[in-house]
């Protein structure tokens, strides 16, 4: 690996996910159980925001949430696979 790519590149415990959801959604739920789970795992942060209360978020993100993000980048939405966050945050 270049030494470039080695700084850049964070370790999973400097990582930020954020869970994009809305109060009363049962999808939103699961997602925030499985998102918690692999943070807790990995050491990565977490972070919710309601798309309820964000016009920005509501625009961008409406008909995909829940929508999950890994340091501002959309990582998925709809259903979290842990499997593949889990991979997401180490590599």
């Amino acid at each position: 690996m270049s030494p470039l790519l080695r700084r850049t590149k964070k370790r999973a415990d400097e990582r930020v996910v954020t869970l994009i959801g809305k109060p009363g959604c049962h999808l939103c739920d699961d997602a925030r159980e499985a998102v918690r789970a692999v943070c807790a795992e990995t050491g990565a942060a977490f972070e919710e925001k309601d798309i309820t209360r964000d016009e920005e978020l509501h625009r961008a993100y409406w008909e995909q949430i829940p929508v999950v993000l890994v340091d501002g980048e959309q990582h998925t939405f709809w259903r979290v696979d842990p499997a593949r966050l889990r991979r997401a945050l180490r590599d």
